[in-house]
Order: structure tokens, then C-alpha cells, then sequence
């Protein structure tokens, strides 16, 4: 009986460090580039993802007893995404065109605004 080895080709290696080059390269420019203020928004978007990660997962896995409850938590935490991401959107560097007019103090008291209307509909929601 022959056995074949193989050799380990060298692109594995080769692409491992060209994705780990790059992904540091963008980490770097991340974080020269962008304002503490948009880190700020995506820390907090980061912390809803996974909020709602974690209240779907809870209602796949253990119970959707209180299918109220979990429809208003749910759909305040994708609302305040969408909302948090609108705001992002508005505030973020290099936001010529359709935002350029719109003052990042004007988007943050939208964003209040509209997160305040959003929180009352998911608690009438509630019951």
C-alpha cells in the first residue's frame, strides 16, 4: 500500500495574512478616519444587533408565552436600529448629497423625536 502525502500548498498561508493585512488596514483606517462621534453610533448599533439577536433567540429556543411582550421588544429593538442607522447615516463623514443640508443637531433631535414616538407604540403595544 502507498500512501500519498500532500504538500501544503503556500497560498493558504499567503491569503490568511493578506486577509489578516487587510482586515488591520481597515481596523487602522477605522479608526483614524472616523469620529468618536460615529463610533459612539456603532457601538450602540453593535449593541442592539445583538440584543435582538439574543430576544429571537430566547423566543426560538425556551418560549414565545408572552408573544406581546416579545413582538414590542423586537420590534422596538429593529425600530431603534433602523432608527440608530438613519442617524448614522445623516451624521457620518463625507455625507455629501442628499444629507448635506441637514445639521447633525437637526438629525439628533429627529432621531430623539422619532425614538420617543417609537418606544410610547411599542409600550401601548404591550397592552
Amino acid at each position: 500500500m502507498s500512501s500519498k502525502q500532500t504538500q501544503p500548498t503556500q497560498s493558504q498561508p499567503q491569503s490568511s495574512a493578506a486577509l489578516q493585512s487587510s482586515f488591520q488596514s481597515l481596523l487602522d483606517n477605522y479608526q483614524t478616519t472616523i469620529p468618536a462621534r460615529v463610533k459612539l453610533i456603532d457601538s450602540f448599533l453593535l449593541f442592539i444587533f445583538i440584543s435582538g439577536v439574543l430576544q429571537f433567540a430566547y423566543r426560538v429556543l425556551v418560549t414565545s408565552y408572552p408573544f406581546y411582550a416579545f413582538a414590542g421588544g423586537f420590534g422596538s429593538t429593529v425600530g431603534q436600529f433602523v432608527l440608530l442607522a438613519g442617524l448614522r447615516a445623516q451624521v457620518a463623514p463625507g455625507r455629501d448629497g442628499e444629507f448635506k443640508e441637514v445639521s447633525q443637531e437637526r438629525a439628533f433631535a429627529d432621531f430623539c423625536a422619532a425614538s420617543v414616538i417609537l418606544h410610547l407604540f411599542a409600550f401601548n403595544f404591550l397592552g
